[in-house]
């Protein structure tokens, strides 16, 4: 694993780069709203994409890298930062190749909001939050179908965040039992990402 710096409008962000030999895609991962790239899921994730061939980097945003713990209201700051840093990481690892953005939680709702400024082969969503807690009336199901390209959604039922519907992605898997971290299971988190991820690139697991 590599540590990458990286520039942005909004300061520097920083990435943690696994990266293969003759990479078959550029997997970009980030985090939710306060936390960071070593989430089970994500970690989980990073291991069967590598394993299917991809170089992965678990992207922490710039105001994480600042100290901050919250984002901020401003999606537009926040979206910039973000691809810049995807850029930049492109260049580096994956001009060539398949890139795939994505994340768990807000992280989820960045990937897809820029999705067509980065031209992203396909979106990973981890926990998409569809709503605030409580508040069903403020759905985020915009965001998601927004991304223009081939999204999977992977939700727990006991998110109180909600569950995006089916028809709002081209794969919705929900797992029984998982919370909002998705951290019960995240060899299942994983396996799925893995399986959809190698129909939709035509890559079978190397390892």
């Amino acid at each position: 694993m590599t540590r990458v710096d990286l520039e942005t409008p909004h300061g520097p962000a920083a990435a943690d780069v696994d990266a293969v030999t003759a990479p078959r895609f550029l997997l970009v991962l980030t985090h939710g709203a306060g936390g960071g790239v070593d989430s089970a899921d994500l970690l989980a994730v990073r291991d069967e994409a590598v394993a299917l061939g991809g170089t992965v980097a678990r992207l922490l945003q710039p105001y994480r890298v600042a100290g901050r713990k919250m984002p901020g209201a401003n999606t537009g700051t926040q979206d910039a930062a973000f691809v810049a840093a995807v850029r930049g990481l492109t260049e580096r690892y994956g001009a060539d190749v398949p890139l795939v953005t994505g994340g768990r939680s807000n992280g989820a709702r960045v990937a897809c909001r820029t999705a067509g400024e980065l031209g992203v082969r396909a979106v990973v969503a981890l926990a998409f939050p569809l709503h605030p807690p409580g508040r069903p009336e403020r759905s985020r199901a915009e965001e998601l179908r927004a991304s223009g390209v081939d999204t999977l959604v992977v939700n727990g039922d006991r998110d109180p965040f909600g569950v995006p519907d089916a028809a709002d992605a081209t794969r919705l898997v929900v797992l029984p039992g998982e919370g909002h971290a998705l951290s019960k299971n995240p060899g299942a988190v994983a396996s799925v990402v893995g399986d959809w991820l190698g129909g939709l690139l035509k890559i079978t697991r190397t390892g």
